[in-house]
C-alpha cells in the first residue's frame, strides 16, 4: 500500500517536471498522511497539464456520504476496471501525485523497520491515480487514490504492495482523456522502479505529526 510519503521540491522545479504553465500552489511537506490536500496534475480540454489539490481518499460520486473516504487511499491496479468504487475513474478521471519519495514499513521480529523509497538522483516523480467529483446538497468534493500493484523484488522485502509510478515518457498517455482503457491498464506496470532505491530511516517519520528533513534520516 501507500499511506505516507514526502514532497519537498520546489514549484519551479515541479513546473518544469510537469511542464505545467505556472507555478503550482501547495505546502511542500516531509510527511504527507490521508485525508490532507495533496499536489495532483491532471489533463485540461486543451491536453494542457493542471496542477490542483485534492484531497486523498477517494469517495465515489454515487457515495451517499464522503465519511469512508480514508477506506480509499489506495486502489488496487489487478480489480480497478471492475470495482465500483474506481472503475469509472479509471475510464476518464486519471491523475497523476506528485511526490519527491514516499515510505513503507518492514515488519521485524522486534518492531518495524521504516524506509524511505526514492529515485536514486532524488528527482521528482509521480504516482498513478485516480481522482473523482462527489456533490451532495451543498457539499462538493474532489478526491484522489493512489493506484497499487504487486511488489516488486526491490520492495519485496519490505511490504508485498507498492504504489504505481508512472514513466515521464507515459505522463501524457496516462492523463489522456481519450485513451483506449486497455492501453492505460497497460502502463500499470514497475518500469519505473528501476531508477528507485531503498534507504533505511529513523523511527522519527513513525509520527505523522513530525514533519522536517529528520523524516529522512537515514539509519
Amino acid at each position: 500500500m501507500c499511506g505516507r510519503y514526502q514532497l519537498t521540491a520546489t514549484p519551479e522545479s515541479i513546473a518544469e517536471h510537469f511542464e505545467l504553465p505556472r507555478l503550482p500552489r501547495f505546502n511542500p511537506s516531509y510527511n504527507i498522511t490521508p485525508a490532507q490536500k495533496i499536489l495532483c496534475i491532471v489533463e485540461l480540454d486543451d491536453q494542457s497539464f493542471k496542477s490542483v489539490n485534492l484531497f486523498w481518499g477517494l469517495v465515489p460520486s454515487w457515495s451517499k456520504d464522503d465519511k469512508n473516504s480514508h477506506h480509499l487511499i489506495n486502489a488496487r491496479s489487478e480489480t480497478i476496471r471492475e470495482k465500483p468504487s474506481f472503475r469509472a475513474a479509471f475510464h476518464k478521471r486519471r491523475c497523476l501525485i506528485v511526490a519527491s519519495g514516499y515510505y513503507e514499513w518492514q515488519k521485524l521480529e522486534q518492531g518495524k523497520q521504516a524506509f524511505h523509497i526514492h529515485r536514486q538522483d532524488n528527482q521528482l516523480f509521480a504516482f498513478a491515480g485516480l481522482w473523482e467529483h462527489w456533490e451532495h446538497e451543498a457539499q462538493t468534493l474532489y478526491s484522489c487514490t493512489i493506484i497499487t500493484m504487486a511488489a516488486t523484488q526491490l520492495m519485496q522485502p519490505i511490504h508485498e504492495r507498492m504504489p504505481v509510478i508512472m514513466p515521464v515518457d507515459h505522463y501524457r498517455d496516462w492523463l489522456d482523456k481519450s485513451s483506449a482503457e486497455d492501453d492505460m491498464f497497460q502502463l500499470l506496470d514497475n518500469q519505473a522502479y528501476v531508477d528507485m532505491t531503498t534507504t533505511p530511516i529513523s523511527d522519527y517519520v513513525n509520527n505523522p505529526r513530525h514533519n522536517d528533513a529528520r523524516c529522512l534520516q537515514a539509519m
